[in-house]
């Protein structure tokens, strides 16, 4: 006879409970959670570029993002094939609009020189080949949400 008691005891409990945090909404009836969220899920820079950004660098570790900046950085990438050599990349994306200069990428290069990570130049048709690539996954995802 204890349990059906206890289980009303607990239901009636976490009904007022719930009834008394869905009044602490805050002003005009919106709980504050919905503002944190909408400020969470808006980003300060082109969401097609971020997310192509995003896509193209997704074989490499993640070590910092901020989308309000606009600033993607990678950790270092060793490609299994080329062990001897790692990447670290940078993007920023400059601006709101799909545009192609508004995103930038810088790359660090290293080499592996008797077990030493040594300082290397950096080709510049590589990160230019990463703008593109990043530049054409972006429109691709706008073509695809403006027909889709």
């Amino acid at each position: 006879m204890f349990r059906p008691l206890r289980l009303a005891a607990g239901l009636s409990a976490a009904v007022a409970l719930s009834l008394s945090l869905s009044a602490c909404g805050g002003r005009g009836g919106k709980p504050a959670g919905d503002l944190a969220a909408s400020k969470v899920t808006t980003i300060g820079v082109n969401s097609y570029l971020w997310r192509a950004t995003l896509d193209t660098l997704s074989f490499m570790p993640l070590l910092q993002t901020d989308s309000n900046g606009g600033v993607i950085v990678t950790d270092w990438y060793v490609n299994p094939q080329t062990p001897t050599e790692r990447m670290k990349v940078t993007v920023s994306i400059l601006d709101q609009d799909l545009r192609a200069d508004a995103v930038r990428v810088a790359a660090l290069r290293e080499v592996n020189r008797g077990g030493q990570w040594v300082a290397s130049p950096v080709e510049a048709a590589t990160t230019q080949k990463l703008e593109d690539i990043i530049l054409t996954r972006a429109r691709d995802l706008r073509r695809g949400a403006v027909t889709g």
